[in-house]
């Protein structure tokens, strides 16, 4: 699914924080911004207010806008209880999805088969991203949804780089699989576990996730920005 000028902008701005270009409280400047990214200072503005409302950065009034910071356990935290907020919805959505509903998620499915299929991490993230925001719809409780959607994008740099851990597109793309085949077998308790199994950060699904956080700047405790 291609996305538009302000999304890429934004996304490439996000992968500098997460990837530890940008340093945890480091101000990031929209003139140095403009230059890096080759446009003007407007939709560097945008983009930082749009990082600004998923938590990656903070705006500062008259001072500009910082890379947030968090620190380790906060995002296992957060984690955990995006999880439980997913679970929810599966749980929900086994009894209540539609064959409408059904049928999107599998296409969403095969998109991610697809770009996992051409190595394409950064297709499989859009469409993995798709995934999970029509599992959330599918629950057919809007304030779930919301409250699901808006933990999603706090995390989001984060759950990009999951996605960057050898072998975890594999895993990820089977995962879906099995959420998809407990939906349709309407078993709520099956969706829900499965899901919650799938966003958690533990075991040796940890150790790999701080690994490919190696690149990061930690300094007492400290990373960079959530989203």
């Amino acid at each position: 699914m291609k996305q538009s000028r302000a999304a890429l902008l934004r996304d490439a701005i996000e992968e500098d924080i997460v990837t530890g270009v940008y340093k945890p409280g480091e101000r990031l400047d929209e003139t140095s911004l403009a230059a890096r990214y080759k446009v003007s200072r407007t939709p560097i503005r945008e983009a930082l207010t749009q990082l600004g409302v998923m938590g990656v950065v903070k705006i500062q009034p008259h001072r500009g806008a910082f890379v947030n910071q968090i620190t380790l356990p906060e995002m296992i935290g957060m984690f955990e209880v995006m999880a439980e907020l997913e679970g929810m919805c599966a749980r929900l959505a086994a009894r209540r999805i539609t064959a409408r509903q059904l049928d999107e998620l599998v296409a969403a499915q095969a998109d991610c088969q697809a770009a996992l299929g051409k190595g394409d991490s950064d297709d499989y993230y859009y469409a993995n991203e798709r995934f999970h925001l029509l599992l959330y719809a599918a629950s057919g409780n809007s304030f779930l949804a919301n409250m699901a959607t808006t933990l999603h994008k706090r995390l989001k740099p984060y759950r990009r780089l999951q996605l960057r851990v050898p072998g975890r597109l594999e895993k990820s793309a089977a995962e879906h699989e099995t959420v998809i085949q407990a939906l349709r077998a309407r078993d709520a308790a099956k969706a829900e576990d499965l899901i919650e199994k799938h966003i958690l950060v533990q075991g040796d699904m940890f150790s790999d996730f701080l690994s490919a956080m190696s690149s990061l700047s930690i300094d007492d405790g400290r990373i960079a920005a959530e989203a």
